[in-house]
Protein backbone atom coordinates (compact mmCIF):
# COMPACT_ATOMS: atom_id res chain seq x y z
CA UNK A 1 0.00 0.00 0.00
CA UNK A 2 3.08 2.43 1.06
CA UNK A 3 5.37 2.92 -2.10
CA UNK A 4 8.33 4.72 -2.38
CA UNK A 5 9.91 5.61 -5.95
CA UNK A 6 13.45 6.72 -6.40
CA UNK A 7 14.12 8.74 -9.49
CA UNK A 8 16.99 10.93 -10.68
CA UNK A 9 19.87 8.20 -10.33
CA UNK A 10 22.44 7.94 -13.89
CA UNK A 11 25.94 8.01 -14.98
CA UNK A 12 28.51 11.61 -14.18
CA UNK A 13 31.68 12.60 -14.37
CA UNK A 14 33.61 13.63 -10.91
CA UNK A 15 32.82 16.95 -9.95
CA UNK A 16 29.32 16.71 -11.69
CA UNK A 17 25.87 17.26 -10.21
CA UNK A 18 22.76 14.79 -9.72
CA UNK A 19 19.34 15.69 -8.06
CA UNK A 20 17.69 12.49 -6.53
CA UNK A 21 13.84 12.75 -5.59
CA UNK A 22 11.89 10.42 -3.75
CA UNK A 23 7.91 10.41 -3.61
CA UNK A 24 5.65 8.28 -1.58
CA UNK A 25 2.20 7.26 -1.81
CA UNK A 26 -0.21 5.65 -0.24
CA UNK A 27 -1.85 5.39 3.24
CA UNK A 28 0.83 7.74 5.14
CA UNK A 29 0.17 9.32 8.50
CA UNK A 30 2.89 10.99 10.55
CA UNK A 31 5.73 10.89 8.70
CA UNK A 32 8.74 10.85 11.67
CA UNK A 33 11.67 11.49 9.07
CA UNK A 34 13.00 10.70 5.33
CA UNK A 35 15.87 10.02 4.03
CA UNK A 36 18.39 8.66 1.68
CA UNK A 37 20.96 5.67 2.18
CA UNK A 38 23.50 4.32 -0.31
CA UNK A 39 25.00 1.08 -0.29
CA UNK A 40 28.19 0.19 -3.01
CA UNK A 41 29.47 -3.31 -4.35
CA UNK A 42 30.63 -5.13 -1.37
CA UNK A 43 29.76 -2.95 1.65
CA UNK A 44 27.45 -1.79 3.63
CA UNK A 45 24.17 0.29 3.70
CA UNK A 46 25.01 3.78 5.02
CA UNK A 47 22.84 7.06 5.80
CA UNK A 48 23.63 9.98 3.46
CA UNK A 49 21.34 12.26 4.84
CA UNK A 50 17.71 12.34 6.10
CA UNK A 51 15.29 14.88 7.47
CA UNK A 52 13.51 14.86 10.69
CA UNK A 53 10.03 15.78 11.14
CA UNK A 54 10.94 18.83 12.96
CA UNK A 55 13.58 20.13 10.29
CA UNK A 56 16.81 18.91 11.59
CA UNK A 57 18.93 17.58 8.68
CA UNK A 58 21.67 15.00 9.45
CA UNK A 59 24.11 13.94 6.78
CA UNK A 60 27.03 11.89 6.50
CA UNK A 61 30.75 13.34 7.13
CA UNK A 62 31.80 12.14 3.54
CA UNK A 63 29.22 14.24 1.78
CA UNK A 64 28.64 17.06 4.51
CA UNK A 65 29.24 20.52 2.14
CA UNK A 66 28.18 18.76 -0.74
CA UNK A 67 24.72 17.38 -0.54
CA UNK A 68 21.62 19.18 0.59
CA UNK A 69 18.44 17.21 1.37
CA UNK A 70 15.49 18.78 1.05
CA UNK A 71 11.52 18.05 1.38
CA UNK A 72 7.88 18.88 -0.15
CA UNK A 73 5.36 18.14 2.40
CA UNK A 74 2.54 18.73 0.22
CA UNK A 75 3.86 16.32 -2.13
CA UNK A 76 5.51 13.74 -0.05
CA UNK A 77 8.61 14.20 -1.85
CA UNK A 78 12.31 14.35 -0.98
CA UNK A 79 15.13 15.50 -2.34
CA UNK A 80 18.78 14.83 -2.44
CA UNK A 81 21.01 17.14 -4.43
CA UNK A 82 24.43 16.21 -4.85
CA UNK A 83 27.21 18.03 -5.80
CA UNK A 84 31.08 17.91 -6.29
CA UNK A 85 30.71 14.20 -6.59
CA UNK A 86 33.28 11.87 -6.28
CA UNK A 87 33.80 7.91 -7.41
CA UNK A 88 33.17 7.36 -3.85
CA UNK A 89 29.85 8.49 -4.05
CA UNK A 90 28.94 5.57 -6.45
CA UNK A 91 26.40 3.18 -5.39
CA UNK A 92 22.77 2.51 -5.15
CA UNK A 93 21.08 5.04 -3.45
CA UNK A 94 17.29 4.17 -1.48
CA UNK A 95 15.06 6.50 -0.08
CA UNK A 96 13.63 5.37 3.41
CA UNK A 97 10.82 6.68 5.38
CA UNK A 98 9.76 6.43 8.78
CA UNK A 99 6.45 6.57 10.49
CA UNK A 100 4.32 6.21 13.11
CA UNK A 101 4.40 6.39 16.88
CA UNK A 102 6.61 3.24 16.48
CA UNK A 103 8.75 4.25 13.68
CA UNK A 104 7.82 1.69 10.97
CA UNK A 105 10.46 1.82 8.29
CA UNK A 106 9.62 1.84 4.37
CA UNK A 107 12.20 1.31 1.57
CA UNK A 108 12.22 2.58 -2.01
CA UNK A 109 13.87 0.18 -4.58
CA UNK A 110 16.82 2.48 -5.49
CA UNK A 111 18.41 4.17 -8.04
CA UNK A 112 21.89 3.20 -9.33
CA UNK A 113 24.55 6.67 -9.06
CA UNK A 114 27.36 6.07 -10.81
CA UNK A 115 30.54 8.47 -10.72
CA UNK A 116 33.25 7.83 -13.25
CA UNK A 117 35.15 9.20 -16.33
Amino acid sequence: QVQLVESGGGLVQPGGSLRLSCAASGSIFSIYAMGWYRQAPGKERDLVARIISGGTRNYADSVKGRFTISRDSAKNTVYLQMNSLKPEDTAVYCCNMVVGTFREDYWGKGTLVTVSS
